[in-house]
């Protein structure tokens, strides 16, 4: 099936970038490979600059296959997770989107390439630093807000979709709550420790009592750290 136009990045001319090569290496060795076939996505990390969304000492690794340590237990995905994970979450032109944990703004702009109104929501103060500078280059349009995330985002919800950019032990029933009912999706890592996990698919379908649950879908197996604003925020359990 043919997949919806790309949004425009904004980036700069090959000849000037010289991580042109080692992103399009990632792409090709480590996305491509992992049964990420939506082209949007496949585009869009060719083209965005994911040595700006990390510290300037992590610019040269930026491109690895492996999570980036940000510091105080947060990390930037490793490709291949983030790709899957936005790639599950089937995303069409002009839905509203919220990305809970956004970090340093990756997965925000990774999703906005693919056509969806993004809202970024993320806690920590020198992550946000980190975002607002390279968002306001490679996906201006992002919404960018200071918030904590166990509590999502009420102000825009329901959200088409969700994407909340870490490992989670269960998934906040204050995040789940915020989900569209009728076709909203939800996708995340859910993990009982920061080592193996799944990337699952949750929608909103009725419940044996007649009310409507989040139900998580195992989707494909991958580890990425635990999320530590949300180790605490217990909601059900996969």
């Amino acid at each position: 099936m043919d997949q919806p136009a790309a949004a425009p990045i904004m980036a700069a001319p090959a000849a000037a970038d010289p991580y042109a090569e080692t992103r399009n290496h990632m792409v090709d060795s480590q996305v491509r490979p992992n049964k990420v076939t939506d082209a949007r996505i496949i585009q869009a990390m060719r083209r965005l600059p994911r040595e700006r969304f990390v510290p300037p000492n992590l610019a040269g690794v930026a491109y690895i296959d492996d999570d980036l340590p940000l510091g105080d237990g947060r990390a930037l995905m490793e490709p291949m997770v983030i790709a899957r994970l936005l790639q599950l979450a089937r995303i069409r032109p002009g839905e509203r989107a919220l990305v809970v944990g956004a970090g340093t703004g990756y997965g925000a702009a990774l999703m906005a390439a693919c056509g969806a109104v993004v809202t970024a929501l993320e806690q920590d103060a020198r992550l946000l630093g980190i975002a607002r500078l390279a968002l306001r280059d490679a996906a201006p349009a992002v919404r960018i807000v200071e918030g904590p995330l166990a509590a999502g985002l009420a102000d825009g919800a329901p959200w088409d979709v969700i994407m909340i950019e870490g490992a989670v032990q269960e998934i906040p029933p204050a995040i789940s709550a915020q989900v569209r009912t009728d076709g909203g999706r939800l996708v995340t890592v859910l993990a009982r420790t920061s080592g193996a996990g799944q990337g699952v698919l949750a929608e909103a379908r009725p419940g044996a009592d007649g009310r409507t649950a989040m139900r998580p879908q195992a989707e494909f197996d991958c580890a990425t750290p635990l999320l530590p604003p949300l180790l605490a925020a217990a909601g059900f359990s996969f």
